[in-house]
């Protein structure tokens, strides 16, 4: 498996309405999707999306930038293996 880890900053406005109605849809919905998961502290947000391979993984993270709303600012995306889980 592996992961797309991605790192964002976010407005003051971002609305988590849009990240659950809109973006957590559109991927759960690609191919080899597994799982994810969304965090937030203050203006920080941090994902962490599994694929079954590293070639689903690679196809999504090339989507990332065009998912993002307005007011979220990508600082990074990366692919990584997942080495463990629990």
């Amino acid at each position: 498996m592996h992961a797309v880890v991605v790192t964002v900053t976010l407005s003051g406005q971002a609305d988590p309405t849009v990240l659950r109605e809109q973006v957590v849809p559109r991927v759960s919905q690609m191919p080899g999707f597994v799982a994810g998961y969304w965090t937030r502290k203050d203006n920080s947000g941090v994902s962490m999306v599994v694929y079954e391979s590293e070639e689903d993984a690679s196809g999504a993270s090339e989507r990332v930038p065009s998912m993002l709303p307005d007011d979220v600012t990508l600082e990074s995306n990366e692919v990584r293996e997942v080495v463990a889980h629990a």
